[in-house]
Formats: structure tokens, sequence, C-alpha cells
């Protein structure tokens, strides 16, 4: 489901926030334990856990080796979110691992992980295994051994990451070796894939394209990825067409014989034939996003969108080769790599675009300019008022944005030191049993407490 149907569209869960992927929508490895595969999740979740139904335990893992948040040390894999705001977040199901708590790199750490639940499971039996390393997410880190290839690069950011990179591809190596070694690959598929564009503050590059990671501009959505298998009629083929992140929950509980109910309204399509076969993408648009509390465009209005859209909202949408993009863009640089230096990317050396004053709508052809260097809005306004009809139909299908405060009682001093679930329902309860005896106006301070 695209994030507008999650109310997931605006930023990330915070690690505070009495927030997680809402529980009635159905996951991937639920859908696919009904047809009696076993299912692993190692890595970062990053899905919420204020509560232990947000748990990976309770979305659909029958086990999960990894972190709840988004990103910490990893090392110690402890996180600040803020100064006081700190805890430790390293999990085995339901309970923090402080025995694996050895210094290991997690990348190292969790490929170990994934030789082990191989090891033991049996190779004729079903398994979905769902590997989310913590690479190449900040904070740069890596284990020494790997900076040896990367010393030509001066910008020590920009070489950190290289070495990050090193020691992925290493362990993406030998994940495969241990399916080969325990007799899974004949039978498997692997699929690798980034959730965003890089980030050229911390190390990545998105050159030649435009923007970065957070941005709706191809350097922050446009991602690399791979799928490798036996089971792949063309190999070794490029696929052009378009597929989005949402394409594979269909496509894989397709492969795997499972059953998708029809009353579920889905974003995504089974693309298997458009990468095994070479055939036509069923997908003809992606909803990049509409985020309606991002930091409105000051010169945004439904004028500049012909009375369909309002264009001080931040939004993309991409229609066949068509791409459009409202409101306010974020970073819209290219930074080319020669411009790093040891600060970081150069700001001389950016190309540096001054946002045409008052402008809130772009229009590419995405196809012929995957840069985004030539903005057709003002030649084709018809394209932009199809587009912009597009968005606003499903914009009336967006469910409300979940974006809650922070609870003060998700501070890990009050759980033991480790981030984990911290709502309990039973808290209410016991609240509504004392007030029972009091007269009204206790009842009703007590109610608004428990709300």
């Amino acid at each position: 489901r695209y994030q507008i149907h999650t109310g997931l569209q605006h930023s990330i869960i915070r690690p505070t926030q009495p927030n997680c992927l809402p529980l009635d929508n159905v996951t991937l490895p639920q859908k696919l334990k009904e047809v009696g595969y076993s299912t692993h999740m190692v890595g970062k979740w990053h899905l919420g856990f204020y509560r232990r139904e947000c748990m990976p335990t309770q979305r659909g893992f029958d086990t999960f080796f990894g972190s709840l948040l988004g990103s910490g040390d990893y090392y110690t894999h402890f996180k600040c979110d803020s100064p006081g705001i700190c805890g430790y977040d390293l999990y085995e199901n339901d309970n923090a691992a402080w025995d694996h708590d050895n210094g290991i790199y997690s990348t190292q750490m969790y490929t170990q992980k994934v030789q082990q639940i191989l090891a033991s499971h049996n190779p004729r039996k079903p398994i979905f295994l769902y590997i989310a390393y913590q690479a190449v997410h900040s904070p740069l880190q890596a284990p020494g051994k790997y900076f040896e290839h990367y010393r030509s690069i001066n910008n020590i950011n920009r070489r950190r990451y290289a070495a990050m990179l090193a020691c992925l591809d290493e362990a993406i190596n030998n994940v495969t070796l241990a399916l080969k070694k325990y007799g899974y690959y004949d039978n498997s598929i692997i699929i690798y894939s980034s959730d965003n564009g890089g980030q050229p503050m911390a190390g990545g590059s998105n050159w030649p394209l435009r923007g970065s990671k957070g941005t709706y501009w191809e350097g922050g959505i446009r991602a690399v990825g791979f799928v490798h298998s036996p089971l792949l009629k063309n190999k070794g083929s490029v696929c052009k067409e378009l597929v989005h992140i949402t394409d594979w929950f269909p496509t894989l509980i397709t492969l795997a014989e499972g059953q998708i109910d029809e009353d579920i309204q889905l974003d995504g399509y089974d693309i298997w034939e458009t990468i095994s076969e070479g055939r036509r993408s069923p997908r003809v648009d992606i909803l990049h996003n509409i985020d309606p509390i991002y930091t409105k465009a000051k010169n945004g209005s439904w004028a500049a969108g012909y009375g369909i859209w309002n264009t001080a909202i931040q939004s993309a949408i991409r229609v066949n080769h068509w791409k459009l993009l409202t409101g306010n863009p974020g970073y819209s640089d290219w930074v080319p790599p020669q411009s790093f230096s040891n600060m970081g990317p150069n700001r001389w050396h950016n190309e540096r675009i001054s946002l045409s004053a008052g402008k809130t709508v772009w229009l590419f052809n995405i196809t012929a300019d995957p840069y985004e260097r030539v903005d057709l809005s003002a030649r084709y306004p018809d394209v932009v008022k199809q587009l912009l009809q597009r968005l606003s139909q499903f914009n009336k299908t967006a469910v409300p944005v979940r974006y809650p405060p922070k609870d003060p009682r998700s501070n890990p001093k009050l759980n033991g030191g480790v981030w984990g679930p911290w709502f309990k329902e039973d808290e209410k309860k016991k609240k509504s049993d004392k007030s029972k005896g009091a007269n009204k106006q206790k009842k009703n301070k007590n109610k608004k407490k428990a709300n």
C-alpha cells in the first residue's frame, strides 16, 4: 500500500512516538505463514514498537533478531533520540539481546544470525527470510580492514561509506554461499533493494541524479535493486519498466501460491513476469507521495494548480514517462562527486540552482531526462492538468496522517535502559477500577488521563 493508505505519509516513526504500522495492515510474512512458510526477520524494523502488538513477532515473523529503531551505533547498539533520552536497541524476539552485545559490527552479526537460521532449517520446507541490514545508514562506522582499498578517497565520509558498502557486499556473498551450502539456492529468489536515495552530507552520492534522501527528486526516490534467482527465465537482463516497492507484496504472495484477499485495496501489482520474462509492467503510474503536513510552499495555490490541486502541498506522481512535483521540493541540487572535500560537499562546486521565484509545479519527461534538468510544465499545461487530476483522485482515498506527539513514557530510563514497548493496555483498567467508588467529577478526570 502507498503511504497515503497507511497514515505514514509524513516522515518516519520517531523512537518516542506512540505509533506503528496500523494493526489492520496485513503484512507479507503473515500472508506467507498462511501457506506454510517459516518467517524470520534479521535487522532493522523501524515500523513502530510502542505496544507489544506492534512488534515484529506479532506482525508475522516467527523469529526476530535486530533493532527496533531507524538507526544506532553499529557496535554498541545504543541510540540517543535527544540528550538524556538514550537506550539499548538490540532484540531477540521480544526481549533485549544483552547476551549478544559482544561489540560485533552489526553487518557481520546479522550475517552470522542468518547463517544460523539457514543451518537449522529444513531446506525442503519453505522459508521467508527478511534481512534488513543497518548499512549504509549513518552513523558512518566500519571495521578497519575495509578501509584499505579506499585510501585514495579524500573525503572521510565518502571513504567510510565505501568501507561500509564493501562489508555489506561481503555479507551478501556470505548469505548466498550459505543458501548454496545448506541446499536452498536452487529454489530461491534473492531480492536486493534499497529504501531511498543517498544522503550526500553523509557519504552518499546520487550523481548524476538530482536531490537527496528525503526529497521527491529522482536522487531521493530512485533506488538500486536486483533480483537473483535460478528460477528467472531471462537472466542478466535490465528491467526498465515501472516497479515500485508496493509490488513485492502481491508478487511474492503469488509466487508462494498464497491468497490475496479480494476486498483489500492494494496499490501493488504482480510484476514477476516483468522481471523474469521482460514483459511490460502492469503498472502505469506511481504515486511517490502526498504529504499534507510537510512545510507548505509559500507561493503555492489552487490557482497555480488550475483549480484542481493546491500546489502548496508537497507531492510527486509518475504517469508513464511523465513526472510531476508540487509544493516545497526540498534540497534540489545536483552534487557531483568531485565536490566532496573533507567538509562534506563543497557548496561552491554544487550545481546550485536558484528555484525560480514562486515556482510550485514541475513537470519532467523522466525517460528522456532522468536528471530533471528540463522543466516542461509551461510547455505542456494539458499534461500538468492530467497529472494534477490523478493526484487529486489519489488524495480522495488518503487516510489521515498518523504522527502523534512524543510520549514521555517512552524514555528507556523507565524501561530498564532499553528502547521497547511502553504503552500498557491494563493502565486504563487500573485507573477505571480506582475511580469506581469516587464521585463523577473524579471519574471524568480519570477518563481524560486514560485517553
